[in-house]
C-alpha cells in the first residue's frame, strides 16, 4: 500500500541500478557447465565464468541433460534493470566431442542467428555469436580441460529458445543476420540503460551498408520518419539506420566510417533539440530547455509572439502549430540548423541532408546536403 509522503519533501536517493549479464555471459556458462558434465565432473550449479575486464559471474543453472556423447545445459538471462529484449531467455549450450586436435567449433542452435551479409565482424556462413563472446567460451573450456585432462576438442551449439521471434523486433534481419538473435557481449555485463546495445546496431549497419558499397544511408528517429524516407528516397532496408535518440552515435562513428551521403529524418520535437546542439535526443535525459530554444528562435528572427511562447510551451508540438499559425517556418529553420550541427560532427566527407516530419509523416522541413 501507498504511503502517504511526510512534510519533508527531502527525497531519498534512488536506489543504484542493477546490473545483468549479457547473453554471451549466459552461453559462457552454460557451455563451461556442459563441458564440465561431459569431461565427467558433473554440472556445476552455480556455474563461475571469469569475465574478459576482470572478476567474474556466478549463474545458477535452469536445465541439465546428459546423454551418450553429448552435454546440455542452460541459463536464464538476468538482464538487470536493463530493458533488454533478451531478459528472461533461456541461452542453452550443447557441447558434443569433436575429431582430436579440432579444437572448439561453434554452432547456431534454434534461435540463433546465422551471418548472411559482410560487414560484420563475422563473415557470412558464421553463426552469430560473436568474437568477444567466443573468446570467453574458449577460456571457460580450456579452463575445465586443464582441470579434467579432457582435450577441448568439441563443437559448442548455442541456442535460444523463441530466439528466432524475438530477433523480428530487433536488427537482425536488417542487418542480414537471419533465423534469431545475435550472441553479444564484449565485457560480459550488462549496464542498465546504457544503451550500448541500440549504438552497437547502429555502428553495425553502416559497417554492412560500407561493406555493401552503399553510398547514401538514412539515419531515422522512428518509424514515422523512416517510411516517409524510403518513400521518398527508394532506399533498400540495407540503408536504413534505426537511429532513435542516438544522433551522437550515429554521427561520430560516421565520421570515423564515412557513408558519401547521410540523410538524417526525425520529427520536429527530437530534430529540435538536435539544431539546439544535443547529440542526445531522448526527452528524459535531454528535455527541452525553453531558454535556449527561446535563443534558438531569436537567431532564426521569429515573431516575438513565438519566442514568449518558447518559454511556456507544455511540447515542441504546441510551438510548431503555433509557429504554423503565424505563418512562420519554424520547421524549416530547425531542419537548416540541425543539419549546420550534424554537418560539423559528421565531418566533411559525408553530405548531411535533414528532413523533418510531423506525427503523420508529412514534411515540413528540409535542409538539402548535396544537389
Amino acid at each position: 500500500m501507498a504511503t502517504k509522503p511526510s512534510a519533508d519533501t527531502t527525497s531519498a536517493p534512488s536506489p543504484p541500478l542493477r546490473r545483468g549479464w549479457t547473453t554471451g555471459t549466459c552461453a559462457t556458462g552454460a557451455a563451461k557447465a556442459a563441458f564440465q558434465a561431459l569431461a565427467g565432473a558433473g554440472f556445476p550449479d552455480p556455474v563461475e565464468i571469469t569475465l574478459p575486464h576482470g572478476g567474474s559471474a556466478t549463474l545458477p543453472l535452469a536445465r541439465t541433460e546428459l546423454a551418450a556423447g553429448r552435454a546440455f545445459a542452460a541459463i536464464v538471462k538476468d538482464a538487470g534493470d536493463d530493458p533488454d529484449v533478451t531478459h528472461g531467455c533461456e541461452v542453452g549450450a550443447t557441447v558434443a566431442p569433436g575429431p582430436p586436435g579440432s579444437g572448439i567449433h561453434f554452432l547456431a542452435g534454434p534461435g540463433v542467428g546465422t551471418v548472411t551479409l559482410p560487414g560484420l565482424p563475422l563473415p557470412p556462413g558464421e553463426p552469430a555469436i560473436n568474437p568477444g563472446p567466443r573468446a570467453m567460451i574458449r577460456t571457460a573450456l580450456e579452463e575445465v580441460a586443464a582441470a579434467t585432462g579432457q582435450p577441448a576438442d568439441v563443437s559448442v551449439t548455442v541456442s535460444i529458445p523463441n530466439g528466432a521471434e524475438i530477433a523480428a523486433r530487433t536488427w537482425n534481419p536488417r542487418l542480414g543476420i537471419l533465423g534469431g538473435l545475435s550472441i553479444l557481449g564484449t565485457t560480459g555485463v550488462v549496464v542498465p540503460y546504457s544503451c550500448s546495445a541500440w549504438i552497437h546496431s547502429i555502428q553495425r549497419g553502416i559497417d554492412v551498408a560500407r561493406a555493401a558499397g552503399l553510398d547514401h544511408v538514412a539515419a531515422c528517429t522512428g518509424s514515422t520518419s523512416e517510411a516517409a524516407v524510403r518513400q521518398r528516397h527508394a532506399l533498400s532496408d540495407l540503408a536504413l539506420l534505426d537511429m532513435g535518440d542516438f544522433a551522437g552515435g550515429t554521427l561520430k562513428y560516421l565520421r570515423r566510417h564515412p557513408v558519401a551521403r547521410l540523410t538524417l529524418a526525425g520529427g520536429f520535437a527530437k530534430l529540435t533539440k538536435l539544431a539546439q546542439g544535443a547529440m542526445d535526443l531522448h526527452s528524459a535525459r535531454n528535455p527541452m530547455r525553453p531558454e535556449a530554444l527561446a535563443d534558438l528562435l531569436r537567431t532564426m528572427a521569429a515573431p516575438a509572439p513565438l519566442v514568449a511562447l518558447a518559454a511556456t510551451a507544455n511540447t515542441a508540438l504546441e510551438l510548431h502549430q503555433a509557429a504554423e499559425a503565424l505563418g512562420f517556418p519554424l520547421a524549416q529553420h530547425v531542419a537548416e540548423q540541425a543539419r549546420t550541427v550534424a554537418q560539423a560532427v559528421a565531418g566533411d566527407a559525408v553530405a548531411v541532408e535533414v528532413l523533418v516530419y510531423d506525427r503523420m509523416g508529412r514534411e515540413v522541413g528540409w535542409a538539402p546536403g548535396w544537389s
